[in-house]
This record gives C-alpha cells, sequence and structure tokens, in this order.
C-alpha cells in the first residue's frame, strides 16, 4: 500500500472511530500528497512507510504537539483540546500553513510511533479480570505509560447503571460493558509493564506525549486521560523498559494469585520472531501452572471471529490450567463500550 491509501485509509478508521476532524484532515493530507503540497516534502521520507507504522498519525501527534506548546501559531484556533473550534476550510488552510512554515518543527515526531495509551480500554481488561475475580498478578506487554495498570482505580457504569470502582476515582468510563457484564471482585496485588519505548507519565514530557496523540476532537477522551495522569503520580506500579518477549520470559506462576499476561492493541507492532516467542512462552506459562497458581493471558486486539469476517476488537481470555479460551466479547477501537457476551 503507498502512503496516499494509507492516508486515506486513515481517514476512514478516524471516521468510524467518531474523529470527524481527523477524517478530514487525512483526506486533505492524501490530497495534498497527491498535488506535490507541503505534506509531500515533508513525508518524502515515509513513503514507502508499511501501514502499520501510521504516517498519518505520527503527522497528526506532531502537529497537535506543538498547538499543545503554543507554537502552531493560528492553527490553536481550530483546535478543541486547547478551546479551538474546527472548521474544515479555515483549518486545512492553516494547518498546511504549518506543514509549509514550520517543515522542522513538525518533522521532529515522525520518526517516533505513536503513544496512545488509551485509558478506555480498561473496560476489556476489567472485564476480563472481573471474569477471574480474586487476587491478581497483572503484567502488560506494550504498555506505553502504564495506565491500564490501574485499572481497579477507575470507575465504571455499566449499561444497566451499575457500578464498579472507587465512586471518588476522577477516571469514570460510562457506558463501561454493555450486555452480562461479570460480576467478579478482583484485587491487583502486583502491576508490572514492559515498553521499547515507556513514557513517563509523571514528566511534563510524558504528559505532552500522551495528550498529543489524543485526537484533539475527542474531549472525554482528554478528560478521562487527565484524570488517569493525576492517578498514575500517586498510585505506584513499575514499566520496564524492555521488549514483550524480555518480560514474558520474566513471569512465573505463583501460589496465591492469577498471574495474568495482558495485551491491547499492540500485537500487530511485533515482529514475528517475537511474536512466536512471546507465544511459545504463554504456552510454557500454560503448563506451568496449577489450581493453586494459575495463569491467564487476556487480550484485546483486532481479530477476526471467524474465517472471512471483518476484523473486531475481540476480548479474548484462556487460563490454565486446562487452557480454557473463551472470546468473552467486542469492544469499541477505544474502548468504550465493551460488549460482553
Amino acid at each position: 500500500m503507498d502512503l496516499v491509501a494509507a492516508v486515506r485509509q486513515q481517514a476512514g478508521g478516524c471516521a468510524r472511530l467518531g474523529s470527524p476532524m481527523y477524517a478530514g484532515l487525512c483526506d486533505r493530507i492524501a490530497d495534498d500528497l497527491e498535488a506535490g503540497g507541503p505534506s509531500a516534502a515533508l513525508l518524502a521520507d515515509h513513503r514507502d512507510a508499511p501501514g502499520p507504522d501510521a504516517v498519518a498519525l505520527r503527522l497528526l501527534g506532531s502537529v497537535h504537539r506543538l498547538v499543545l506548546e503554543r507554537r502552531a501559531g493560528a492553527l490553536a484556533a481550530y483546535y478543541p483540546s486547547v478551546g479551538g473550534t474546527w472548521e474544515p476550510d479555515a483549518g486545512w488552510t492553516a494547518f498546511r500553513d504549518l506543514l509549509a512554515d514550520q517543515p522542522g518543527a513538525v518533522a521532529e515526531w515522525l520518526d517516533r510511533p505513536p503513544q496512545t495509551n488509551e485509558v478506555g480500554r480498561a473496560t476489556a481488561l476489567m472485564a476480563g479480570l472481573r471474569t477471574l475475580g480474586g487476587p491478581v498478578r497483572l503484567f502488560e506487554i506494550g504498555s506505553s505509560a502504564g495506565l491500564l495498570l490501574l485499572a481497579d482505580h477507575y470507575r465504571y457504569v455499566a449499561e444497566d447503571g451499575s457500578a464498579w470502582g472507587p465512586a471518588a476515582s476522577p477516571v469514570v468510563l460510562r457506558p463501561a460493558w454493555t450486555g452480562p457484564a461479570p460480576r467478579g471482585e478482583p484485587r491487583i496485588v502486583e502491576r508490572v509493564g514492559s515498553d521499547v519505548m515507556p513514557v513517563d507519565p509523571r514528566s511534563t514530557e510524558g504528559r505532552l506525549t500522551l495528550t498529543a496523540y489524543v485526537w484533539p476532537d475527542q474531549l472525554h477522551r482528554h478528560e478521562r486521560l487527565r484524570g488517569a495522569l493525576d492517578l498514575a503520580a500517586r498510585v505506584p506500579y513499575e514499566v520496564r523498559r524492555q521488549g514483550a518477549s524480555e518480560l514474558v520470559d520474566s513471569i512465573e506462576p505463583a501460589d496465591g494469585a492469577t498471574t495474568v499476561l495482558w495485551h491491547s492493541v499492540m500485537w500487530q507492532y511485533l515482529p514475528g520472531e517475537e511474536q512466536a516467542a512471546v507465544t511459545a512462552r504463554i504456552g510454557e506459562l500454560g503448563a506451568a501452572a496449577t489450581p493453586s497458581a494459575p495463569f491467564a493471558h487476556l487480550e484485546l486486539e483486532p481479530q477476526r471471529p471467524r474465517p472471512g469476517a471483518p476484523h473486531e476488537f475481540l476480548v479474548v481470555l484462556q487460563t490454565w490450567p486446562g487452557g480454557e479460551r473463551r472470546v468473552l466479547g467486542t469492544a469499541a477501537g477505544h474502548g468504550v463500550p465493551t460488549r460482553c457476551d
């Protein structure tokens, strides 16, 4: 897939996920690429990038960062994340002018992958943990800033009005679940994540990074990110600078708690050999599990529910001893809501 087609595909994804601003910008960027405009020169070194590199989101995140830093001039007036109002024609003109006037500043983030630590995906994680119940040792690969390791500190309001989690939480996910939500009471006793490029949510740079990759017209996502950042400053957890296989190799089942390996919307970015290594280690951990030291693999990844069907964000839980695999439901791309089957 060439870059123009990839950017147009991203436009469709943004539209489906509720961002008309980014859907329109991606279509305009694709037109500008074809016309040889400022985006063509800026993205010349990325023409052959594979689709998973998400070049459009890299560009949009870099520009949003300049807006947040008050370095984008007139463009800020059109960004809802800083109090502006998006206007498609005038907004695109200001966006294109920024690419032409400050290509060096925009290019600063083009070589780094988007870091979207989407808090809403905690609905899928907690659906799995409530299915398991009891003490949980939670391990996450592809953690970014590790905000999902704080899932038990968030408030979840189901479609039927029932709620779970601290009533005073600064993060409220509504509707967290549709359908028959699980009713267990998990208690997270250990929280460890890993990422090859971890983000420190307690630093100014880390908070800027996470905010820049949240789409500017989705203010509900900005609100829950702010709440999660507040919790991250107060709740201890660990995110190691490690690859996925390195963290998984370090895990062992332990008596008295369910050891859970969790990941969300990151599997496609792992090289094939690392996917194979992680999968093999999951098999080893399952074989080593016992009734007193169970192991579970919980994931939210785009998968086909059956051959030939479209991809969906499936919430899948596999538990050992026994290796039973269950599809618990499906989630929206950013997690809210998760439909429990």
